[in-house]
């Protein structure tokens, strides 16, 4: 959908927040090595600068198999990956901090997340060991995820180096106000996972009516509502086709009346919600 060929919208016109581009590719669950790859390579000689994988997807290989085919310079690439609950314990940062580094066949990421405040994280404990990591230029950024905002009041009293972000889930139907507040409070980035709420943005009729109003995708819809709002997203996307559509996104201009219709949608629904949740 929309009037624009995908591959025609030049990279710069991405927008950025603190150099990050605003839209990424997200590879939750896209653990078919091959097609892994394809799918990296895909967004970013579609115009894509920005790659989000972690740990605990178990195909960082991939992705790191996928920037290295694309025709791309990896300076050109802000690429983030995740440290696992179970291997948040100072020297456990430190070493699997540098296995994820072998894995994606690259000397730095742009972006490195403490993926839950669960499991082995402790604030001081864990933070500090990225702090190491930034001080060895082996990571540009220290990030945090599904961090509620009493969590990140913490990581930002104790971290050494800034905190540069905030993953978490956010969608129409879950627009985390309060988060988003807290990281405007401290400076932090927000970065938003599943963005089009595992598809159910797709049910809902006032982003249809708006969709038809723009000529554009639900998704597209959905991806510029929460950029207007400052928010990053990552949405997965695997075929060339929707990799395509969401880079679109960025055509899609809403007006007051849209972003209002959005913003008044009354259902609350949380798509990932495991038992290790801080909020659980």
């Amino acid at each position: 959908m929309g009037t624009h060929d995908a591959e025609a919208i030049a990279p710069e016109t991405c927008p950025t927040a603190n150099g990050m581009p605003m839209l990424g590719l997200g590879t939750w669950q896209n653990d078919d090595p091959e097609q892994c790859a394809e799918s990296v390579q895909t967004a970013l000689e579609t115009g894509y600068r920005h790659i989000d994988t972690a740990q605990a997807y178990d195909n960082e290989e991939a992705v790191g198999e996928g920037i290295a085919a694309a025709d791309v310079d990896r300076e050109d690439v802000f690429l983030a990956t995740k440290i696992w609950i179970s291997n948040l314990a100072r020297e456990d940062v430190l070493e699997t901090a540098r296995a994820s580094l072998d894995r994606l066949g690259v000397d730095y990421v742009d972006l490195l997340y403490v993926h839950w405040p669960s499991g082995e994280y402790d604030a001081e404990e864990t933070l500090s060991a990225l702090s190491e990591l930034y001080e060895e230029g082996l990571i540009e950024n220290v990030g945090v995820s599904n961090f509620r905002p009493e969590d990140l009041a913490v990581a930002v009293d104790v971290c050494d180096a800034p905190i540069f972000a905030n993953q978490v889930e956010l969608h129409p139907l879950l627009p985390q106000e309060a988060i988003r507040e807290a990281c405007d409070e401290y400076d932090i980035e927000v970065v938003g996972y599943s963005p089009l709420a595992r598809g159910q943005v797709f049910d809902r009729p006032e982003i249809r009516e708006i969709a038809e109003k723009h000529g554009a995708s639900e998704a597209q819809v959905s991806l510029a509502w929460a950029r207007e709002k400052g928010v990053t997203t990552i949405p997965k996307a695997t075929g060339g086709d929707h990799i395509g559509d969401n880079w679109e996104s960025l055509t899609v201009d809403l007006d007051r009346e849209d972003r209002d219709t959005i913003d008044a949608i009354d259902e609350t629904s949380r798509a990932v919600d495991p038992d290790f949740a801080p909020w659980n």
